[in-house]
């Protein structure tokens, strides 16, 4: 299949070869022509596979008919770095079509977001917050809005935003088209869809496993020894990019310090960080000023960089969402990518729950030649998967996220 089968409008032909796009991807495929055809549309899809051009391809052929100056479609999104990328998308799709758009989020000034959004911007990029804000300053008019996408909308509850986005469904007209996309179906999601959509349409592609484009491999080590087999590792993956993830905004600090002392371009995206730090830092990691980026779990979804050949887990994510989210950052777009997640004894029991989804031991690895200062505790488990194991809390909620989504048809 060929991006000329959908029939979009002939201005949008350019911006879909200046993106490089030849054959649509999966999610594509399924979601583009639903949404041109005005259905609205329950989405999930792995990360890296085209989920953003899905929905903004078929907004902007909508916005090319009808009125200009006003704000005819939002997508709502729960981080300001996926928030501008986005944008990005839009505007590179977009181009030469006359069609505005803005991002609107906090952490930077609110007087331009608001000199833009009375200047008519047809598409307005939001995280929730500053939307309200500037929808009570009537800066925001949301009335004539016809398309709805709600971006990560499972990610938008982990961070306490769905009552906002419940606020923000109140500003809408009824009469809209509503766009929802989540990695994984919750019931408080499952209940803002039910609040959301009218008779939605289901899509979807590959629910919550690892991308099948990674590669993924465990080093058992101390915590004594973290930070020294971490710069092992940077020195076996040569001059590729490389996105470390910490599990808090301190060790992330101190570690990229640590990178940096043994000499690699280094930089840090994390919550302490203020809104042009974060753009200065995603900015220099995409064009390669920075080899390697740390990060906490904000870049862990949404963070688009193109060639990044290795994630490392420097310590171990809190749940097998966070670690499909974060590999998620490497092998995308088909490209092969590694991994790699430092384990010690504390990780035992997150690591057998992202065995038992995966439905195999992750290999184990010891580095040759490195001077372990204790010997690794974390050892494989075979048995484990050789049996049917007693379902986790969070499988059994999997399983039902998956039978609720399948009642959207």
């Amino acid at each position: 299949m060929k991006f000329t089968e959908f029939n979009l409008d002939a201005r949008l032909q350019a911006g879909i070869q200046r993106a490089g796009f030849s054959q649509p991807t999966p999610i594509q495929t399924q979601a583009i022509p639903v949404a041109l055809a005005g259905e609205d549309i329950v989405g999930t899809a792995q990360t890296g596979t085209g989920k953003t051009a899905a929905f903004v391809l078929p907004l902007l052929h909508k916005l090319l008919q009808g009125p200009r100056r006003q704000t005819r479609a939002l997508i709502v999104t729960p981080t300001r770095e996926l928030a501008d990328q986005i944008r990005e998308t839009v505007k590179l799709l977009g181009a030469g079509t006359g069609l505005r758009s803005v991002t609107v989020y906090g952490g930077v000034g609110a007087h331009p977001q608001a000199q833009a959004l009375r200047a008519g911007a047809e598409i307005v990029v939001a995280c929730p917050g500053r939307l309200l804000d500037l929808a009570g300053q009537r800066a925001a008019r949301l009335d004539k809005v016809e398309i709805l996408v709600l971006d990560e909308a499972d990610r938008m509850f982990d961070m306490g935003f769905l009552p906002d986005v419940r606020r923000i469904l109140n500003l809408l007209p009824k009469e809209r088209q509503t766009l929802l996309f989540s990695a994984t179906f919750p019931e408080e999601v499952q209940a803002l869809a039910e609040q959301a959509l009218r008779n939605p349409q289901r899509v979807a592609v590959g629910i919550s496993a690892p991308a099948h484009t990674v590669s993924h491999a465990l080093y058992p080590v101390a915590n004594a020894d973290k930070s020294r087999m971490l710069l092992e590792l940077l020195g076996q993956a040569g001059d590729n990019t490389v996105l470390v993830f910490t599990r808090t905004k301190h060790r992330a600090q101190k570690v990229a310090r640590q990178v940096e002392q043994a000499g690699y371009r280094v930089t840090s995206l994390h919550g302490n960080r203020s809104q042009s730090q974060r753009q200065a830092a995603l900015k220099g990691f995409r064009n390669g000023q920075f080899q390697v980026m740390v990060a906490t779990d904000i870049a862990a979804r949404g963070l688009d960089v193109e060639g990044i050949s290795h994630v490392i887990n420097y310590d171990m994510p809190d749940t097998t969402d966070a670690y499909i989210h974060r590999i998620g950052r490497t092998g995308r777009a088909q490209r092969n990518g590694d991994a790699y997640t430092l384990v010690t004894s504390d990780d035992e029991s997150a690591l057998r729950s992202l065995e038992r989804v995966m439905g195999k031991p992750i290999e184990r690895r010891r580095l040759a030649g490195f001077a372990y200062s204790a010997t690794p505790q974390v050892q494989p488990h075979p048995a484990d998967y050789q049996r049917s194991p007693r379902r986790s809390q969070r499988n059994r909620r999997g399983e039902g996220y998956a039978k609720r989504l399948a009642s959207y048809r």
